[in-house]
């Protein structure tokens, strides 16, 4: 008895030693941060961030952007590594049973729930997924709650070069070399030459000619969630900065940055 007695409470220890692996605990602290939501089962990976459930729901990848294949979008080009991407999503969550988690808005125009999803032993989906180089960072004003967490997740994949981070489709953009990813999700990193406040509205201008440079923008309206994070705007002048966002084209390429996330202070 006292044999039994000894291995059982070994065997307590053990469990107790991989239920408090760094996984497990960075698990909970996500979960604490976010809203619980439903539980089911992986029927089907439709891309690398969308996935169908045995209840009928279709789940959008919160927070991330994979690969794009067509899904019968017409003159849609598959990009780069989205096969590669969908299979790195069936691999870690097909006929899996998933957890929801909500931290923002909890379904897009299209009724697709926009959740992150947890594995049973506490596996968190878009920081695999971002470790592995198999997606981008993609978020939104009303859906910022564990941001810098995939962040920190994708910045070390891309300078270990893994995934898309090993493809130049991928590679972060220099400001004076992106006219032709115009209409294009990019990242784009350089010194701010200047910040200028015109009626409220901000303007980090990485070129001499505002008329034609690369500019990021940050209406008067958004500007209330960069203050509230302490996110002085002005002080970036000369400052080199990683931003992420839409590209388009008003008197040369712009990106409007709508919430703090999308800038990364990186040095003076």
């Amino acid at each position: 008895m006292r044999k039994n007695g000894i291995l059982i409470r070994l065997l307590t220890v053990a469990m107790v030693a991989i239920l408090s692996t760094p996984l497990h605990a960075e698990a909970a602290d996500l979960l604490a941060r976010l809203e619980a939501g439903e539980r089911a089962s992986v029927v089907e990976v439709v891309d690398g961030d969308t996935v169908l459930l045995d209840d009928g729901l279709q789940v959008r990848l919160v927070g991330i952007q994979a690969p794009k294949l067509p899904l019968g979008r017409k003159n849609f080009s598959k990009w780069p590594l989205a096969d590669a991407a969908r299979s790195a999503l069936e691999d870690l969550v097909l006929d899996q049973g998933v957890s929801l988690a909500y931290g923002g808005l909890r379904v897009d125009r299209h009724g697709r729930r926009l959740a992150h999803l947890f594995l049973a032993d506490g596996t968190w989906v878009q920081g695999e997924l971002l470790s592995a180089g198999m997606a981008r960072v993609y978020s939104f004003p009303d859906n910022r709650a564990i941001v810098d967490e995939m962040l920190a997740a994708e910045g070390r994949a891309r300078r270990a070069g893994a995934g898309i981070w090993g493809n130049d489709w991928y590679a972060v953009r220099a400001p004076d070399a992106i006219m032709r990813d115009i209409g294009s999700f990019q990242l784009v990193e350089g010194r701010v030459v200047s910040a200028a406040d015109v009626r409220g509205t901000i303007y980090l201008n990485f070129g001499a000619d505002w008329r034609s440079d690369f500019t990021v923008k940050v209406t008067k309206r958004n500007r209330k969630s960069f203050a509230a994070g302490g996110f002085d705007l002005l002080a970036l002048e000369n400052r080199v900065i990683r931003v992420r966002g839409w590209l388009d084209d008003y008197n040369g390429p712009m990106i409007e940055a709508t919430h703090p996330e999308q800038i990364e202070v990186l040095e003076n």
